[in-house]
């Protein structure tokens, strides 16, 4: 009798699991949401999971649609109107023929835009901006550039509660004010990103100091619809900062900036709807989609009961120690099925669990920081995939992972050493 209750888990988890290495491996060159997509459909195809159900789970993502369309608006209404080339000009010049300089520069715009318009808005954002200054700047191999914008957009995306969607699902109703966050998290948040920062300027110091920048970079004007973007995008920001004070969800106020700006950009253009919507990356849509529903199945298994049993005991037998482990376990953990998944997991369980600030600071921590292992660990960082293959660049899964296990765990450590410790 217990294998058989036992087989339909087995039968999800095997779905669930080959779904998220297709997503990873991308077999046969196959976008990543058809993997997540599959994965989904034959659960409910199967009889593992009823429809209503997996529209439950496709439900659940609705927040998070809604602000990746926004962002995406945004980006491309910004790309076509030429404020990425504007702003990558002025970029360049500030480097004055250094690349090493324009690396810093870049790392801390990436570190800003985070902060404060969130981890996906720098993938998507400014990882344009970035290939557009490199382009001026005749930059022969673009790529430690493009690079700090994957890794930047999750080692700052703790600073503030909406620097990461995530950090809103981790703690949902229970998110701390304003004030107290700051206080648990600037330190392992300023650790985590001079951490990435040096350790990624040492990985990429000879691909830099072989490279040449130009300085004679001429600034293209900037027409109006560059100008509206530009305060679209600096509205979003304050939107988002209002939206997370407020307790607000941030999905439906960056739908509505995006939508704005995009519609106002071209009723002065009067036209090129066609176009914007040709060139936006829908395809990340149904993946998160797909992966919501994934983790809707491994949850309706009691695979969250059993997390949340494990997590509350060990709380309370050893809080530090706990601490750590949770830390370090979802941080490679997200990286198996994505720290979107594994946030919607992780917080659940704590909420579950109720457990001690200090570990669900630890598991918000991992979920965060952990996907700088690899290139499927964050949405955050499949979007910055995306990006850079319009550009004609690409990254495999094995080079990314073999620079992300330098760069992710000193970074965890000093993050979870700061908030344990001190």
């Amino acid at each position: 009798m217990g294998a058989l209750v036992l087989t339909p888990n087995l039968a999800t988890w095997g779905i669930a699991a080959l779904a998220t290495l297709g997503v990873i491996l991308r077999p046969f060159s196959w976008p990543e949401a058809i993997w997540a997509v599959a994965g989904a459909a034959l659960l409910v195809l199967l009889g593992l999971m009823p429809w209503q159900v997996a529209l439950d789970g496709v439900a659940k993502g609705t927040d998070v649609y809604l602000f990746l369309v926004g962002m995406m608006l945004l980006s491309e209404i910004a790309r076509k109107e030429g404020l990425f080339d504007w702003l990558a000009a002025h970029a360049v010049r500030a480097a004055k023929g250094s690349a090493t300089r324009l690396f810093l520069l870049v790392y801390l715009v990436g570190t800003v835009v985070t902060v404060f318009l969130s981890n996906d808005a720098c993938a998507v954002v400014l990882t344009p901006a970035v290939f557009a200054a490199t382009k001026a700047a005749g930059v022969k191999d673009p790529l430690p550039y493009l690079l700090i914008c994957a890794f930047i957009a999750n080692a700052a995306s703790f600073v503030l509660p909406i620097s990461n969607p995530a950090n809103l699902v981790v703690f949902a109703e229970h998110m701390p004010p304003l004030g107290r966050w700051l206080a648990t998290f600037a330190l392992p948040s300023l650790l985590a990103v001079l951490v990435t920062y040096a350790v990624l300027r040492l990985t990429q110091n000879g691909r830099l100091r072989s490279e040449s920048v130009a300085t004679d970079v001429e600034t293209p004007a900037l027409s109006l619809g560059g100008k509206v973007a530009a305060a679209g995008i600096v509205a979003t920001g304050a939107a988002l900062i209002g939206a997370s004070a407020a307790g607000i969800e941030l999905g439906l106020p960056t739908f509505v900036a995006g939508l704005a700006t995009a519609l106002l950009v071209l009723a002065i253009n009067r036209g090129g709807l066609v176009e914007v919507v040709k060139d936006v990356s829908w395809s990340v849509l149904p993946l998160v989609a797909g992966l919501f529903v994934l983790v809707e199945a491994l949850e309706k298994t009691g695979v969250l009961r059993m997390i949340a049993d494990m997590l509350k005991s060990a709380a309370r037998a050893d809080p530090a120690g706990t601490a750590w482990a949770s830390g370090a376990i979802v941080a490679f953990g997200s990286n198996l099925v994505n720290n979107l998944p594994a946030g919607l997991l992780a917080g659940a369980a704590v909420q579950a669990a109720e457990v001690p600030p200090k570990i669900a600071g630890a598991i918000l921590i991992g979920v965060d920081l952990g996907p700088n292992l690899s290139v499927t660990g964050s949405l955050a960082t499949i979007l910055w995939l995306t990006a850079i293959r319009r550009e004609g660049e690409d990254v495999s899964a094995w080079a990314f992972l073999k620079l992300g296990i330098l760069v992710m765990p000193p970074a965890l450590a000093a993050a979870l050493a700061a908030l344990l410790l001190v």
